[in-house]
C-alpha cells in the first residue's frame, strides 16, 4: 500500500531524529580520556552553573552521549587505579591518596596492557598517583608514553615515596618524560593538552591506534589559574582561591576546544572516540563550600547534590562522563543507568576487540548502552569507601563507617565518622550518625532518610557490602607497608641535576 505523502514525510523526519546506533565493538577506534582533577559534575556550564562559562565543554556535551549518573570514587588514586583495572580500588590495594597506600597493586593486569596486546600504543599526560617507586610508574605498566608530575599533584610532598618534584609549580613545572625531566613552559594544563596532542598527531600519522589518557591536575589546589582566567572571577567579586578554581576549569575549557580543533584539522575526528570526566566530586575549598571567598549575590552550587569530594554521597562521587565520537556515538543523549569507573576498563577493551583479564574485571562495557542495546541491562550494586584510616590501624574496625552502597533507585550511606583524613583520624572513631537510606529517583538531593519504610532494602545491600568487603580485605595489600625512606622523585630529579642539568622541554609544533 502506497503511503500518503505527507505520512511518508512524517517517517522520513522521525528517521533523522531517532539515533543511528552502530555496532562498536571491535571497531578499534582511536580512544582518548580526558579527566580532570577535583572538578566534579556541577562545574559546567551545560550542567546549571550560573557563573562558569564553559562554551567549549557545553558544545561537548551537546555533541555527545551523556551518562548522566556516572559515579567515581570519592578521592583521587582510588577513582585512577578502578580506570586502570576496571575493579573497585579497594580490590587493588588503594585506601589512601599517600603514605604508600596510593600504590596499585603489581598484581593487576592495566587497561594499557590489554590494549598493547591488541595492537595499541598508549600515552599519559598528566597526573598518574598510582605509586612513584620506580616498578609502579607508567612505564613499567603498559604506557608507551609518559609525561607525567609526581604525586597526587605538581609541587606535593609527604613523608612516604609520594612526593612530586621538589618545589615545583603550576607555571612551567618541571615534568618527567620517559624516564628523564624536562623544564616545560606555561601553565600545566596547557603543557599537558600540547605534549598529548603532539603525541596524538605523531601516532596518527604513522597510523598506528592510540589509547591517549590525559589527565589535568586542574582544578585540583592550590587554586592557581593563568592571571588571564582569574581575573575574570576576582573581577566579580570572588576570592583568590575560588578565582583560582573557576579559572583552572575555564582555562580546561580552551584546551578542550583547542583539542578538539586539532582532531578536526588533522581529519581525526571520524576515527576517535572521546571521553570527557573528573575523577571525583567537587573540592570544597577552591568552589567555597567552606564560606570563604565567595562574591555577593554567587551562592554556592553543586547541582543540587548533597556532599562533595571525600563523600559518601552523591555529590562525592558524581561526575560528567560525556562520549564523544561524530557519526558513530549519538550526539545529544542522555542515559541515566548508574554506570561507574569500573567500567571504563571493559568499554575500551571492547572497542579494542581486546581480551579481559580472567577473573579481574568487575565492571561492564557500556557499550550497549551507548549503542541504544540496553534492554534488560541489570540493576548493580557499586561500592564506595572513604578509607583513609590512620595507618597501621585494622581496616576492619573500619569498615562499618564511612561506606556507601548504590543501585539504580536507593544510596545506602553507613554510618559517618569523623577523623582519617592524611592518616591521622583516631582509631574507632564513633559514628556520628546511623546508617541511611535515600531514594534518588524520588529525591536526588537526598533529603529525607527512608531507611525506616524499606527495611528489607537497606538490608540487602548492607548484605551485599559485607560480601564485597569479605572479598577485599585480603587484596588491600599496602595496609603493613612501610614508609619508604627516599622520595623517588627527588632522587632522581637530583640525579639528574648532578649528572647534567634538566634541559629544556622542546613543544611540539602544532
Amino acid at each position: 500500500m502506497k503511503l500518503p505523502t505527507l505520512t511518508c514525510a512524517l517517517l522520513f523526519i522521525a528517521g533523522l531524529a531517532s539515533p543511528a546506533f552502530a555496532d562498536l565493538a571491535g571497531s578499534k577506534p582511536n580512544m582518548v580520556v580526558i579527566m580532570t582533577d577535583d572538578q566534579g559534575y556541577a562545574p559546567v556550564g551545560a550542567h546549571g552553573h550560573p557563573w562558569l562559562q564553559t562554551p567549549n565543554l557545553d558544545r561537548f556535551h551537546d555533541e555527545s552521549t551523556r551518562f548522566t549518573r556516572f559515579l567515581v570514587a570519592p578521592t583521587c588514586s582510588p577513582t585512577r587505579s578502578a580506570l586502570m583495572t576496571g575493579r573497585h580500588p579497594e580490590k587493588n590495594g588503594i585506601t589512601h591518596t599517600i603514605l604508600e597506600r596510593e600504590r596499585m597493586t603489581l598484581d593487576a593486569t592495566t587497561l594499557p596492557q590489554v590494549l598493547k596486546a591488541a595492537g595499541y600504543t598508549s600515552g599519559i599526560f598528566g597526573k598518574w598517583h598510582l605509586g612513584d617507586e620506580a616498578e609502579y610508574q607508567p612505564d613499567h605498566r603498559g604506557f608507551d608514553e609518559v609525561f607525567i608530575h609526581g604525586a597526587g599533584g605538581i609541587g606535593q610532598a609527604y613523608p612516604c615515596s609520594c612526593a612530586d618534584v621538589p618545589e615545583n609549580r603550576y607555571t612551567d613545572p618541571v615534568i618527567r618524560h620517559n624516564g628523564s625531566f624536562v623544564r616545560t613552559k606555561g601553565f600545566c594544563t596547557d603543557v599537558f593538552f600540547t605534549a598529548a596532542l603532539g603525541w596524538i598527531r605523531e601516532k596518527s600519522a604513522a597510523g598506528e591506534p592510540f589509547f591517549c589518557y590525559l589527565a589535568t591536575n586542574a582544578p585540583h589546589g592550590p587554586f592557581i589559574a593563568p592571571e588571564k582566567n582569574a581575573k575574570r572571577f576576582t573581577d566579580l567579586g570572588f576570592g583568590r582561591e575560588q578565582a583560582g578554581f573557576y579559572g583552572m576549569i575555564e582555562n580546561i575549557d580552551e584546551n578542550m576546544g583547542r583539542f578538539r580543533e586539532k582532531l578536526a584539522e588533522w581529519g581525526l575526528e571520524e576515527n576517535t572516540i572521546v571521553i570527557f570526566m573528573s575523577d571525583n566530586g567537587m573540592t570544597g575549598g577552591g568552589s567555597g563550600q567552606q564560606g570563604k571567598d565567595l562574591a555577593p549575590g554567587y551562592p554556592f552550587y553543586n547541582a543540587g547534590m548533597k556532599g562533595l569530594k571525600g563523600s559518601t554521597d552523591e555529590g562525592g562521587a558524581r561526575v560528567p562522563f560525556f562520549v564523544r565520537w561524530p557519526g558513530k556515538v549519538s550526539a545529544g543523549r542522555d542515559i541515566d543507568r548508574i554506570a561507574s569507573h569500573i567500567d571504563l576498563f571493559p568499554t575500551v577493551a571492547a572497542l579494542a576487540g581486546a581480551a579481559l583479564p580472567e577473573g579481574q574485571v568487575e565492571g561492564r562495557s557500556l557499550l550497549p548502552l551507548i549503542e541504544g542495546k540496553g534492554e534488560g541491562w541489570e540493576d548493580r550494586y557499586l561500592f564506595n569507601h572513604i578509607c583513609r584510616w590512620p595507618t597501621g590501624a585494622n581496616p576492619d574496625d573500619f569498615r562499618d563507617v564511612n561506606f556507601s552502597v548504590r543501585n539504580q533507585k536507593y544510596r545506602y550511606v553507613g554510618a559517618r565518622a569523623g577523623g582519617g583524613g592524611k592518616g591521622k583520624g583516631k582509631k574507632g572513631a564513633a559514628p556520628a550518625a546511623g546508617a541511611e537510606l535515600f531514594d534518588m529517583e524520588s529525591d536526588p538531593g537526598q533529603t529525607k532518610n527512608v531507611i525506616a519504610d524499606h527495611p528489607e532494602v537497606a538490608a540487602a545491600m548492607k548484605a551485599a557490602y559485607d560480601q564485597y568487603w569479605k572479598e577485599a580485605r585480603p587484596l588491600m595489600v599496602n595496609e603493613d607497608a612501610p614508609m619508604s625512606p627516599t622520595r623517588p622523585f627527588h632522587e632522581w630529579y637530583r640525579q639528574q641535576e648532578a649528572a647534567g642539568g634538566i634541559p629544556d622541554w622542546k613543544a611540539p609544533a602544532l
